[in-house]
C-alpha cells in the first residue's frame, strides 16, 4: 500500500468542544445555515455573519487537538508511503496536532478573503464588515470559507489524489454534502479499500468496506496501530 487518503469532518473536531451543525444549543443551532453560511446571507446582513465567524474563530483558538487528531499525525509520520489529509473542516486543530500536510476544502476561520480581488491573508481574531483589502484597498473582506452554493477548493487536485488512492478513510462525516459525499464512490471506483469512522454509519455508511463505530478519539489511534504494525 502506497497511499492513504484520508477525509475528515465535524464529528472529529466534536470531540475537541467544536459543535456540529446538529448539536443542540450549539453556535449552529442558533443560527439558520442560510443566514450565515450562504453569500446571499452575508449581502443581507454582513454583521450577523461576522460575527458568527468571530464566534467560531474565538472558540477554535482555544480549542485542543484529541486523541484522533495526533494519531493521524502519527500515520503520517510512520507511514512508508504517503498520507494526503483532506478535511471539511475550518478550524486548525489538525495543524495544531502537528499534521504537516492539510487540504482545507471548505476554507479556514484563520483566513481572509477579499471578495473584489480574491487576495488572501492571515484574518484578524475580530472582522467587521468593510474591512479593507491590503491588496487593493477594497472594503470587501470577508471570510476565507466555502459557503453553501460555492465550489470548495482544490477539487481538481483532491479527484487526482483519489485517483491514486490505496485506501479511502471517512473520518466524522456526514454524507450528507457533496461532493465530499461522493468521494467514497470515487475512491471505489479507482480500486481503493474504503474505510468509515464514525459514531453512527453516515449516509454513505453502505458504501464503506469497513466501519469503525465509536469515538474518533478511540477508533482513529486502534487503527492507526493496525496499519502500522504497532
Amino acid at each position: 500500500m502506497k497511499k492513504i487518503v484520508i477525509l475528515t469532518g465535524a464529528g472529529i473536531s466534536a470531540e475537541s468542544g467544536l459543535g456540529t451543525f446538529r448539536d443542540e444549543g450549539g453556535l449552529w443551532a442558533q443560527h439558520r445555515v442560510e443566514d450565515v453560511a450562504t453569500p446571499e446571507g452575508f449581502q443581507r446582513n454582513p454583521e450577523l455573519v461576522m460575527d458568527f465567524y468571530n464566534t467560531r474563530r474565538a472558540q477554535s483558538a482555544t480549542a485542543l487537538p484529541n486523541a484522533g487528531h495526533k494519531a493521524l499525525v502519527r500515520l503520517e509520520a510512520d507511514f512508508a508511503g504517503e498520507v494526503v489529509l483532506i478535511t471539511q473542516n475550518v478550524d486548525d486543530l489538525h495543524e495544531k496536532a502537528g499534521m504537516k500536510r492539510v487540504m482545507h476544502m471548505h476554507g479556514a476561520l484563520s483566513g481572509a478573503l477579499c471578495a473584489a480581488c480574491e487576495h488572501r491573508w492571515p484574518a484578524p481574531m475580530i472582522m467587521a464588515p468593510g474591512d479593507a483589502c491590503p491588496a487593493c484597498k477594497a472594503p470587501a473582506a470577508r471570510p476565507d470559507i466555502v459557503w453553501f452554493g460555492e465550489m470548495p477548493y482544490d477539487m481538481d487536485i483532491i479527484y487526482d489524489h483519489l485517483a491514486d488512492a490505496d485506501l479511502f478513510a471517512s473520518v466524522g462525516t456526514s454524507g450528507n454534502v457533496y461532493p465530499a459525499a461522493g468521494f467514497v464512490s470515487e475512491a471505489r471506483r479507482n480500486g481503493a479499500r474504503t474505510v468509515e469512522f464514525n459514531l453512527e454509519a453516515s449516509a454513505a455508511g453502505a458504501l464503506f468496506q469497513d466501519r469503525r463505530l465509536g469515538p474518533a478519539s478511540e477508533t482513529l489511534p486502534a487503527w492507526v496501530s493496525e496499519l502500522l504494525g504497532a
